[in-house]
C-alpha cells in the first residue's frame, strides 16, 4: 500500500521522451498478487488445467520408477508377459502425457489471452476516465506503450507460468519424496549444491530487475518520440528537419538497443548457471553410485532411475527459475501497468451524486477561484457572473486570460478551487458527470474526426439518430453542400483525424455532430477559426434558430461573430474586466473598444493593400475583397 501511495504521488511529475520515469527499488509482490484478480473469473478452467498438469507430473514421476522395475526385475526374470504388460503401460503413459500436453498448451494459452484481454480492457477503460492533467503531464506514446506493448510482454507469463509453476512445485516435491524412499543418502548428496543455486538466483535477480526497468524506460521514451514525430511530420517536412529528427531517433533507439542487450546478457546467465549445477549434481550421482562413496549402494536400474529423478528434480527447478526470471522481467512492466490503474481520476462522481434533470440552461459562477496545482498561481480570481437560460455569452481577451478555463469548469473537466459553478441551481460537483455532459455540446477549435465515414462521425453526437436527422443537422450548419460533393457523400471514408478533409470541413462536420446531440448548453471554443468568412456568414444564419432557446458560451475568434451576443465578457488575468453588449462596451471605450479598434485597423490596412494590388476588371481580385477578420487568440 505504501508503494502504491508513493507511486500515485509520482505520476503527476511531468516528463518527456528524454526523461526516464521513476523506478521502484524493490519488487512489489502486491502487483504480482493483483494478477490473481484476473485469474479469478477463469478459476474453473484453471482447476481443470491444473488437474491435467498434475497428472502429467505424476506420469513424469512414474516413468523412471517403471524404468527401474524393468531393468532390475522384469528383464532379469526373462518374463515376456510382464515385459509386454509393463511396455504397454509405458506406451499408454506416454500417449496420455502427450494428449494432456496438447490440452494444457491450448487451454493455458486461451486462459492467458483472456486474462490479457481483461487487463487491456481495464487499462483502456480507466484511461478514458483520467483527467486532462494526466495526458498533459506525459507524452501520449508513454501511455500507448502500457496498453499494448507492456500487456503483450506478460503473455508468456500469464499463458503458462502461473499454472505450470504450481505443477513444477508439485513435481519437485513428489520427486523428492520418491528419491528419499529409494535412497535417502543419495538424495541428500543430490541437494548439496542447492544453497549455491539459491544464492546465485538471489544475486542475479537484483541486476536483472534493474536491467529490465531501464529497458522499459528506454522503450517508453522511444515510443513517445515516434508518436510525437508522426504527429508532427508536417512541421518536420515544412522546416526540412528530417535529418535532425533522424539523429534523435537514432539516439533513442540506440539507448533501447544497449539496454536490451544488457538485459538479455543478464537474463541468460540464469539458465546456464542452473544447468551447470544440475549437470554437476548428476555427475556426482554417477560417481557416488559407481564408487559407493559415503555408504551409497545402488543397483544399475536404481542408478538409472535416480538419474531420471534427478532430471525430474532439476527440470522443475530450472522451470521455476525461468518463471522467476520471467517474473523479474514482468515486474518492471507490471509496475507501469498498475501504476496507471492506480491513478485516481481527479474528476469523478461524488458519493451520492444525483442525476441532473433536464435543464433550462441557467449558469451561475459564484466567486470562482481556480488553480491547476496546489500552491500554483490563480488562473481565475473570484469570477462571478450569472447567465439566464437561453442567453448567448461571448468570452474575449488575450491568450492565457482564462477563457477556456471558464468553459472547462462549466463542463467539469476541472473542479473549482473555491466557489461554485451551478447549472439551474445544481452545483456541477453534486450531479453525475454523464448527466451533466449529456446536456452540453462542446465544439473546440482543434476538432477531432474519427476514422470511418462522414455519417458515422456526425452520428457520434447521438448514436440513435436517423440518417434524416443527420442530414438535417448537416444542412443547418451548411455542411450538407460540401458533403454531397464528396465521392460517396455521407458514406465517404475519412482517414484518422480527418486528414483527407480541409480544416473548415472538419469543423463543419464537428459542428453538425454537436448540434445533433441537441444540447441545452452550447460551448463554442473558437469553433469557426478555420472557416472562411463567406462560409461563416452562412453558418451563422443556419445556426440562428438552433441557438435560440439554448444557453451558449462563445469564445470569440473574430469579433464580428459575437456582435449580437447578449453579453460579452472581456477576460484578463483571470478576471472579468468588462461586460456588456457590443454597443455598451464600445461606448465605454475600454479594453474591448481597444481590441475592436486594433482588429479593424488591421482589416482596413489589409483591404487597402488588397485594393492597390487589384487591377480594373480583375474579377478574382474583387472576389478576394472579402472581409478577413484576424484571429483573436484564446486560451
Amino acid at each position: 500500500m505504501k508503494q502504491q501511495e508513493q507511486r500515485s504521488a509520482g505520476t503527476a511529475r511531468r516528463n518527456t521522451f528524454r526523461e526516464d520515469e521513476d523506478l521502484e527499488e524493490q519488487i512489489d509482490f502486491g502487483d504480482i498478487k493483483r494478477i490473481g484478480a484476473y485469474l479469478k473469473p477463469y478459476l474453473r478452467q484453471g482447476v481443470i488445467i491444473l488437474a491435467a498438469v498434475l497428472s502429467m507430473s505424476a506420469i513424469a514421476v512414474a516413468i523412471p520408477y517403471m524404468t527401474k522395475t524393468m531393468i532390475d526385475t522384469v528383464i532379469p526374470s526373462k518374463d515376456p508377459v510382464r515385459l509386454f504388460a509393463l511396455g504397454a503401460v509405458f506406451l499408454l503413459a506416454i500417449v496420455v502425457y502427450e494428449l494432456l500436453l496438447r490440452y494444457r498448451t491450448v487451454a493455458i494459452t486461451r486462459v492467458g489471452q483472456l486474462m490479457l484481454k481483461d487487463m487491456r480492457r481495464d487499462l483502456f477503460t480507466h484511461i478514458q476516465t483520467l483527467p486532462f492533467s494526466y495526458f498533459d503531464s506525459r507524452p501520449h506514446g508513454k501511455i500507448l506503450i502500457r496498453v499494448v506493448n507492456y500487456v503483450n510482454t506478460l503473455s508468456d507469463t500469464l499463458s503458462s507460468g502461473l499454472i505450470n509453476v504450481i505443477a513444477d512445485i508439485f513435481t519437485f516435491l513428489l520427486t523428492l519424496v520418491v528419491m528419499f524412499v529409494i535412497d535417502w543418502r543419495l538424495t541428500l548428496w543430490s541437494l548439496v549444491l542447492m544453497p549455491l543455486l539459491v544464492l546465485y538466483v538471489l544475486v542475479l535477480q537484483r541486476f536483472q530487475r534493474r536491467a529490465y526497468q531501464r529497458l522499459s524506460n528506454k522503450q517508453s521514451n522511444l515510443n513517445a518520440y515516434i508518436h510525437e514525430s508522426i504527429a508532427g511530420v508536417k512541421t518536420t517536412q515544412t522546416f526540412v528537419r528530417e535529418r535532425e529528427q533522424f539523429h534523435t531517433f537514432q539516439e533513442q533507439q540506440g539507448q533501447v538497443r544497449s539496454s536490451w542487450m544488457r538485459a538479455v546478457h543478464i537474463q541468460y546467465l540464469m539458465w546456464p548457471g542452473v544447468q551447470n549445477i544440475s549437470t554437476i549434481t548428476i555427475a556426482l550421482i554417477y560417481y557416488l553410485g559407481i564408487t559407493g562413496l559415503g555408504g551409497v549402494q545402488v543397483t544399475t536400474g536404481m542408478l538409472i532411475a535416480f538419474v531420471g529423478y534427478a532430471n525430474n528434480f532439476w527440470n522443475p527447478i530450472i522451470n521455476i527459475g525461468n518463471f522467476y526470471n520471467q517474473l523479474i522481467t514482468c515486474s518492471a512492466y507490471l509496475e507501469r501497468i498498475f501504476e496507471t490503474l492506480d491513478v485516481r481520476p481527479e474528476i469523478e462522481d461524488r458519493p451520492g451524486a444525483i442525476e441532473l434533470p433536464p435543464v433550462k440552461g441557467r449558469v451561475d459562477f459564484n466567486d470562482v477561484v481556480f488553480k491547476y496545482e496546489p500552491g500554483g498561481r490563480n488562473i481565475l480570481n473570484l469570477v462571478d457572473f450569472h447567465v439566464p437560460a437561453g442567453s448567448t455569452v461571448a468570452l474575449v481577451g488575450p491568450t492565457g486570460a482564462g477563457k477556456t478555463t471558464i468553459v472547462n469548469l462549466l463542463s467539469r473537466f476541472y473542479d473549482v478551487t473555491e466557489g461554485s459553478v451551478c447549472v439551474d441551481g445544481h452545483d456541477v460537483r453534486d450531479v453525475t458527470l454523464a448527466s451533466l455532459r449529456r446536456q452540453m455540446g462542446v465544439m473546440l477549435q482543434d476538432t477531432f474526426i474519427f476514422t470511418g465515414n462522414v455519417r458515422e462521425n456526425i452520428r457520434y453526437g447521438r448514436l440513435d439518430a436517423t440518417d434524416q436527422q443527420i442530414e438535417e443537422a448537416a444542412k443547418a450548419v451548411h455542411a450538407h453542400e460540401f458533403i454531397m460533393e464528396l465521392p460517396d457523400g455521407y458514406d465517404t471514408k475519412v482517414e484518422e483525424r480527418g486528414s483527407t478533409l480541409s480544416a473548415g470541413q472538419r469543423q463543419l462536420i464537428a459542428f453538425a455532430r454537436v448540434l445533433l446531440a441537441d444540447p441545452r448548453i452550447l460551448i463554442l471554443d473558437e469553433a469557426t477559426s478555420s472557416i472562411d468568412t463567406r462560409t461563416e456568414e452562412a453558418l451563422q444564419a443556419g445556426l440562428a434558430h438552433l441557438l435560440k432557446g439554448r444557453t451558449s458560451f462563445v469564445i470569440a475568434h473574430r469579433l464580428s461573430t459575437i456582435e449580437n451576443a447578449d453579453q460579452i465578457f472581456y477576460i484578463d488575468h483571470g478576471q472579468i474586466v468588462e461586460h456588456g453588449t457590443h454597443q455598451e462596451l464600445l461606448a465605454k471605450r475600454g479594453a474591448y473598444y481597444r481590441l475592436h479598434e486594433s482588429q479593424y485597423a488591421m482589416i482596413r490596412t489589409a483591404n487597402g493593400d488588397q485594393a492597390q494590388s487589384t487591377q480594373p476588371g480583375d474579377d478574382a481580385g474583387q472576389d478576394n475583397q472579402v472581409r478577413q477578420d484576424p484571429a483573436v487568440s484564446a486560451q
